[in-house]
Formats: C-alpha cells, structure tokens, sequence
C-alpha cells in the first residue's frame, strides 16, 4: 500500500524496482503451489497505477529457496509509470549472476545515448555528391557566420 500512496502524488517519470517479494502469475513459481490472494491485490495496485513491468532476460525466477529440490519463484522486478516508458521506449532488464545471494540482482539499460546534449548524429548521403548545386550550396553554408556554444551547434 505505500508504493500505491508514493506512486500516486508523483507526476515526473519514475521507476521502481527490488524484491517485492510477492509473485504476480502462476508461472512465477516452480511448482504448482500457488496462492492468488496477494497477487491479485498486487496487480491490482499495479493495474490502478497504470504501471509497466519490464520483463527480465536471462532467467525466469530470481529467488531460490533452500535445499536440494528448491522452489524458484519470480519475486524481483522492475515497474515502471507510464512517463518512464514513454520516455525510455527500449528500457530492457537484463538478469546477472547470483553470486552471494538467494536473489538474482539485475541491470537496467534504459536504451538511450548518455549524451547529454541529445544531439542528432551527422548523416551523409552519397547521392547527394552527385545532385546539382551540392558543392554550392555547402560552400556557402561555410561561408556564414558559426552561432552556438558546441560544435554541432556550430
């Protein structure tokens, strides 16, 4: 219920993610002992939030409970608002290695440049060498004046 109270007074693109140590679906777990109770309620919180789950690559479960036959369950995870996905469109969560933990811990590769003048990279096509008034035209663009602080504002 506080992630419901925190995630409802935001309105800037967040993330959340961690052991919610909750499941969501059946296949979430190894056997067939499944409880709805408290997925339901969470996924309903996830529903009336308006939240998105990236989905993990590399592995189902992120939990191991003990002994020889362990159960795995799927209790990690990465939600995020629907600002976030707008603004990082090829977010993916990548699982890691489970040295230490009974958790697996994962990575988070949001898909965009860490450039922070967000750019756009020069693109040269070869037909234009051959258009009519190419070399015109780019000798008198080099021939005004530079406005701007970087270089590709300049």
């Amino acid at each position: 219920m506080e992630m419901a109270h925190t995630c409802s007074r935001e309105s800037l693109p967040y993330i959340i993610g961690g052991d919610f140590n909750i499941m969501r679906h059946p296949d979430d777990k190894s056997t067939d002992n499944f409880d709805t109770k408290w997925p339901n309620l969470f996924n309903a919180v996830i529903e009336t939030l308006d939240l998105k789950e990236i989905v993990m690559s590399g592995r189902q479960y992120t939990w191991a409970g003990p002994g020889d036959e362990p159960t795995y369950e799927k209790l990690d995870r990465v939600l995020v608002s629907t600002e976030w996905e707008d603004k990082y469109p090829l977010s993916m969560v990548e699982a890691r290695g489970r040295n230490i933990s009974d958790h697996t811990p994962f990575a988070l590769n949001t898909g965009s440049s860490t450039h922070q003048d967000r750019q756009f990279s020069f693109k040269f096509e070869r037909g234009w060498l051959i258009r009519d008034g190419f070399f015109d035209m780019v000798a008198d663009i080099w021939r005004q004046e530079c406005h701007g602080t970087t270089s590709m504002q300049r």
